[in-house]
């Protein structure tokens, strides 16, 4: 397979019981030519350090990338050395990618939300340590520190990625990281305005704006899956982001809030026991499709494998640098791919 380094994938995604799974996924991935794994964390058997050890050290060629882990949960010096310890174990393969959280999960913690200035804060203080800085008397929202380093002797770069939702959060990852991935259902419109910010903040800030990698989050699914899992990867997961967070996503997306309303308030809506992809079957899904507008779901890659790849291809019409085929291993991924490559070697010889 042709190096495909503009395409990501999760690995394990959603709930997983056996992390060793990720081994045979990133084997796959990287003979299929997937340029980049994302390991997202959760507080069960995908803690994000040990993941991405494990990865390192099972890959070659592969991009990793957490996307993400909190800024909060680790005393700053232990996330750079895991950083620095991730760069040098991979050769320069690792990203280390970071976010604010979900604020349930934060407040049970009882820790402090995280603002969108202290992530731009965070990247600095990170690059400041990965070039041998002592950094004494630190106070700020971050905390307070009276010794933060490492090793006088490093002079790192390591990349940096956040996950970005609202117009600030895009701006702050403009100025401040060198990657940045979108969430998952963001229409056409959306997801050109949303690069279109990134790119101005870092032109704005004096950076090149071609060298902030702009990553769109792509549910991809192709029809190859069986009917549950597919109105799981598709209906179930929307579902369970309208109940998340619908407010933040229907606004970025521009879409009616009515619509939302009328889906918050459906029979079905306020029956579930708990999040819509996690206890949804096939008949809590089919019902679900009914009250989630048609528009909110063609947001994703469905279909056949030359179908799914074609709208892959679009996404960087749309001004991303890469695409994560979110939703799927990729073993699931394997004919979308495949297709791609092709779309893209024909593209190619056209051109030539």
């Amino acid at each position: 397979m042709p190096e495909l380094s503009q395409l990501g994938f999760y690995t394990l995604g959603g709930h997983v019981t056996d992390p060793r799974i990720m081994l045979d996924e990133l084997a796959e991935a990287e003979a299929m030519g997937i340029g980049q794994a994302f390991i997202s964390e959760r507080l069960n058997v995908k803690e994000a350090c040990a993941l991405s050890g494990a990865a390192g050290a099972a890959t070659t060629r592969i991009g990793i990338t957490t996307a993400a882990t909190n800024i909060n949960t680790r005393h700053p010096s232990i996330t750079a050395a895991f950083a620095t310890t991730m760069h040098r174990l991979t050769r320069g393969r690792f990203t280390l990618g970071v976010g604010r959280g979900l604020r349930p999960q934060i407040a049970a913690m009882g820790l402090n939300q995280v603002s969108t200035a202290q992530l731009e804060e965070f990247a600095a203080l990170m690059r400041r340590l990965w070039h041998g800085e002592t950094v004494t008397d630190y106070h700020s929202a971050l905390g307070d520190f009276p010794a933060l380093k490492l090793d006088p002797a490093f002079d790192e770069d390591i990349p940096l990625c956040t996950t970005a939702f609202g117009p600030d959060t895009l701006a702050m990852a403009g100025r401040a990281y060198d990657m940045v991935v979108l969430h998952t259902f963001f229409s056409d419109e959306t997801t050109a305005r949303v690069v279109g910010e990134v790119k101005r903040a870092a032109e704005q800030a004096g950076r090149d704006p071609d060298a902030v990698k702009v990553w769109s989050c792509y549910a991809s699914v192709c029809d190859e899956i069986d009917e549950q899992t597919f109105l799981k990867k598709t209906v179930g997961r929307i579902a369970t982001y309208l109940q998340v967070y619908g407010d933040l996503l229907v606004r970025t997306n521009r879409w009616d809030p009515a619509l939302l309303e009328r889906f918050r308030t459906s029979e079905v809506v306020r029956s579930l026991p708990g999040w819509a992809d996690a206890v949804g079957d096939t008949e809590t899904f089919e019902r679900l499709h009914e009250v989630i507008p048609a528009e909110w779901l063609d947001c994703a890659a469905t279909g056949s494998a030359q179908r799914c790849a074609e709208l892959v291809r679009h996404q960087f019409d749309l001004g991303v640098d890469g695409v994560i085929l979110h939703g799927a291993t990729p073993a699931e991924l394997a004919t979308t791919v495949a297709a791609f490559a092709e779309q893209e070697q024909s593209a190619r010889a056209g051109v030539s």
